[in-house]
């Protein structure tokens, strides 16, 4: 008996314990969770913070309600567009989906394929 565990010893230590294997197991779920689902969202996140930003007066864009409109003025938390009729609208920076030509732009290129 005594045999068997100085042999363990000398190999490297005994058989891993069940807790230590779920703190294992427990530890990979999460860098698996990190890489899988909010790495991703924090970079999707940026990047809109980023064209939100980068919005200026002249440029197409497209609301969350799916209004389409001119950007005529950027203030500090909002934008005033102007519609199709000439209606002019105030909105808040985060309603605004995506920029308006992108859109136009890839709706062409899949017609042409």
């Amino acid at each position: 008996m005594n045999s068997t565990i100085l042999l363990q010893a000398a190999q490297g230590g005994g058989p891993v314990s069940p807790a230590v294997m779920q703190f294992i197991f427990i530890g990979l779920i999460i860098v698996v969770f990190y890489f899988f689902m909010m790495r991703p969202q924090m970079k999707k996140q940026k990047e809109q913070a980023k064209f939100l930003e980068e919005i200026k007066k002249g440029d197409r864009v497209v609301t969350i309600g799916g209004i389409i409109g001119k950007v005529l003025e950027v203030r500090s938390k909002s934008y005033v567009i102007e519609t199709e009729g000439g209606t002019r609208i105030q909105i808040l920076k985060s309603a605004i989906s995506h920029e308006f030509s992108r859109t136009f732009k890839d709706e062409t290129e899949e017609k042409k394929d």
